[in-house]
């Protein structure tokens, strides 16, 4: 699969930024899933968070907020990566939403190896 940012690199918000010009919908498909994994692992972060107090005699004020939004970014970034196999969140959203893909040959690509 063929993803890149806007000079072939990757985009500095998030680890994908688009597809290819010429990747095929499948692959659209699947860096959107990507995307929308992080998205996901991002929200969940953030409702963790909130679980937590923040008062305290070690509470870091707002350079520990800011550190704190870095980090859950950066972990919804490398998270979705370790989430690999047919049953990861984004091998099913690609099966599910790949239903709606016009038929071709293009589109029937086989699911990525178990690692």
């Amino acid at each position: 699969m063929s993803i890149s940012g806007p000079h072939g690199s990757r985009h500095a918000i998030g680890q994908v930024a688009r597809p290819a010009k010429d990747a095929t919908p499948q692959e659209k498909l699947r860096a959107t899933a990507q995307q929308l994994q992080g998205v996901f692992v991002e929200q969940l972060f953030k409702a963790m968070r909130a679980t937590v107090p923040e008062d305290g005699v070690f509470s870091g004020g707002q350079g520990e907020e800011m550190f704190r939004g870095l980090l859950d970014q950066r972990m919804s970034e490398s998270v979705p990566e370790k989430w690999t196999g047919p049953h990861s969140l984004g091998e099913v959203i690609v099966r599910q939403l790949s239903l709606a893909l016009p038929a071709t040959p293009q589109t029937a690509a086989p699911l990525p190896e178990d690692r």
